[in-house]
C-alpha cells in the first residue's frame, strides 16, 4: 500500500520532492524485515494472550518416554503463534510490494492456504474437546490432499508465466555447478512443483520441534532466497550494462525481484517471533506457521529455478526430513529397531545429552554454513 501510494503521488514525492529510492527493491526489501520485525514485536503479547485464553496450550506426547520427560515443561505453553509470523508477513508484502506483480501475487495465494491448512490441523490438534475428536488433528491423508492442491493452483499459475509467458530460463532446470539450463518437459515442471511445495511445508513442520530451531532457519533461508530473486530479475541499464544473472550464469526470470519484499518480510517477522520463541519459549511456531514457510521455500526456489540449489540452502531442514524417512524404514524393515534415538534428528541429540539451547544452536549454525556454501556455489559455474 506505501509504495502504491508513493507511486500514485510520484508527481509530488518523485519531480518535486526528489524521493526516488521507494521504486528501488532493496530500499523496500531493508523497509520490509524492519516493517515486519515490529509489526512481529507489537501484535506478539497480544496473540500469546489471547492463546492462553482460548486455552490452545501445547502437551507434547511423544512415542518416547525420556523425551517425554525432557520436555515436560513444554506443557500448556501457547501454540499456533505462527499467526504472529504470518500476519507481519502479509501486512509487510502488502505495504511495500508491488500488488501487480504476478510472483507477489501467488506468494500471498500461497501463504494463505498453507497457513489455513495448518491454523485447521492445530485448532483440531489441540481443542480435542470440539467434537470428541483426538488430538491427532488432521489426518496425513487429509492434509496431503490440501497441500497437494495448493501446490497444483501455484503450479498451474507459474507454468502459466513461465511457458504462456515465454520466459525461456523459467522453461529449464538448472544445476548447480553447471552454466547452461537443461530442457524442462512441461509435464516434468508441474510434477516438480507438487512434489517440492509439499515436501518443503512438511520439512519445516517436522523441524519446528525446539524453541527458535525451524524459526531461526528459516529466516536464513529466506535472506539467501530474496538475495536469489533480486538478482534473478535484474535488468540491464545504462548504469548496469551486466546483470548479476548474466556475470554468474544464473536464469534470468523478470518481475522475480519483487519476491524480495515477500521474503525480506518473513526474516523480519521470523526475528520478531524468536523475540517470544526463543528458550524458554513463551509460544511455539505450530502448523500453521510452519507449513506456509515451508511452502514458501519452495515457491521461492520454483520462481529463481534453484530447486537443486535449495537442497543445500535448506540443507537442516533436508536433515530432519531424511532423518524421519530413514527411522521410518529402518523400523520397518528391521521389525522394530530404531536408526537413531528419536527422529527428527535433533530429539536425538537432545536424547544423546545435549541441552535444548545446544541443539538450536548448533542447529543454527549449520543453517548458516549450508547458506554460505550456497551462495559460494554461485560463482562456480
Amino acid at each position: 500500500m506505501i509504495y502504491h501510494l508513493l507511486w500514485h503521488f510520484r508527481e509530488v514525492f518523485t519531480h518535486r520532492l526528489g524521493f526516488y529510492a521507494y521504486q528501488n527493491v532493496m530500499f523496500r526489501s531493508v523497509a520490509a524485515v524492519l516493517t515486519s520485525f515490529l509489526i512481529a514485536i507489537f501484535i506478539g503479547p497480544t496473540i500469546i494472550r489471547w492463546l492462553m485464553r482460548k486455552k490452545i496450550g501445547d502437551r507434547p506426547e511423544f512415542h518416547h518416554a525420556a523425551l517425554n520427560e525432557l520436555t515436560k515443561e513444554k506443557a500448556n505453553t501457547p501454540t499456533m503463534g505462527g499467526l504472529i509470523i504470518i500476519l507481519a508477513v502479509l501486512a509487510t508484502t502488502l505495504l511495500w510490494a508491488n500488488l501487480n506483480n504476478p510472483f507477489v501475487q501467488k506468494a500471498i495465494v500461497l501463504i494463505i492456504w498453507f497457513a489455513a491448512l495448518g491454523a485447521v490441523d492445530d485448532w483440531l490438534k489441540l481443542t480435542s474437546d470440539i467434537r470428541h475428536r483426538s488430538r491427532s488433528g488432521l489426518k496425513a491423508w487429509e492434509k496431503l490432499i490440501f497441500q497437494i492442491g495448493g501446490a497444483v493452483l501455484i503450479a498451474s499459475f507459474l507454468f502459466a508465466d513461465f511457458f504462456d509467458g515465454e520466459i525461456l530460463d523459467g522453461q529449464r532446470f538448472w544445476l548447480p555447478f553447471y552454466k547452461h539450463g537443461l530442457p524442462l518437459a512441461r509435464w516434468m515442471f508441474v510434477l516438480i512443483a507438487i512434489f517440492y511445495l509439499s515436501a518443503t511445508s512438511n520439512a519445516v513442520n517436522l523441524t519446528d520441534g525446539m524453541d527458535g530451531l525451524a524459526a531461526g532457519c528459516v529466516g536464513m533461508v529466506s535472506l539467501v532466497l530474496a538475495v536469489l530473486c533480486y538478482v534473478a530479475s535484474e535488468t540491464m541499464t545504462r548504469t548496469t550494462p551486466v546483470t548479476w544473472a548474466a556475470y554468474l550464469l544464473l536464469p534470468h526470470i523478470p518481475q522475480a525481484g519483487e519476491l524480495s519484499i515477500f521474503y525480506s518480510a518473513i526474516v523480519g517477522a521470523v526475528l520478531g517471533f524468536l523475540w517470544y520463541n526463543c528458550h524458554p519459549a513463551q509460544t511455539f511456531m505450530g502448523d500453521v506457521g510452519s507449513l506456509p514457510l515451508g511452502a514458501a521455500m519452495g515457491y521461492g526456489a520454483l520462481v529463481t529455478r534453484n530447486e537443486i540449489l535449495l537442497l543445500i540452502i535448506g540443507g537442516v531442514f533436508v536433515l530432519e526430513l531424511v532423518s524421519v524417512v530413514l527411522q521410518v524404514g529402518y523400523f520397518k524393515y528391521t521389525g522394530g529397531k530404531r536408526l537413531f534415538r528419536c527422529a527428527p534428528i535433533h530429539h536425538h541429540f537432545h536424547l544423546a545429552g545435549w541441552s535444548e539451547p545446544q541443539v538450536v544452536v548448533r542447529f543454527w549454525l549449520l543453517a548458516a554454513a549450508f547458506a554460505a556454501v550456497a551462495l559460494a556455489t554461485l560463482k562456480i559455474r
